[in-house]
């Protein structure tokens, strides 16, 4: 199973379109976002592009309540960070890093994303650390987004 893994899509619509054709291609069957969509319209794309998501709220989000709204019947929004197992692999989501160190040292999960940097990482030091980065490209004029394959843990940065 692939996933899409996006976070700081910050309102930037054209980049987002551009993430989302990207995980097409790839055959992501399912999207994680690390948090900062920031408004509720952005969800529309999503569902124009129907790959069911994942994703936590993060700092820069506006209406939490119409966020979680505008998800229903494509995905689903929580306040990370969240568990999930998806693939057979337990995967930690969140959107600011605070509990990094904890969540590694817990040895429960395969696979660790966050966003709120704004600099894309990928660490495949068990468990594998991922920072898709910037959707926006807003902050360090780099936009980019994540796919990994969950049968054998391989990821990589996508550049916009």
């Amino acid at each position: 199973m692939k996933i899409g893994i996006i976070s700081d899509s910050h309102d930037h619509l054209p980049n987002l379109r551009k993430a989302l054709e990207i995980f097409q291609k790839e055959k992501c069957e399912k999207l994680l976002h690390c948090g900062d969509y920031c408004s509720p319209f952005v969800i529309k794309a999503f569902k124009e592009f129907g790959i069911p998501f994942i994703g936590v709220f993060g700092n820069n989000d506006g209406d939490l309540i119409i966020l979680s709204k505008m998800a229903e019947g494509i995905g689903e929004l929580k306040k990370g960070p969240m568990e999930l197992e998806l693939g057979g692999r337990k995967i930690a989501l969140m959107h600011e890093p605070a509990y990094i160190s904890a969540l590694r040292s817990s040895k429960q999960f395969d696979l660790i994303l966050y966003g709120h940097l704004h600099q894309a990482l990928l660490d495949p030091t068990p468990p594998i650390l991922v920072n898709p980065g910037e959707s926006c490209g807003y902050l360090s004029g780099k936009a980019t987004i994540a796919v990994c394959d969950l049968k054998d843990l391989s990821a990589k940065l996508i550049e916009l």
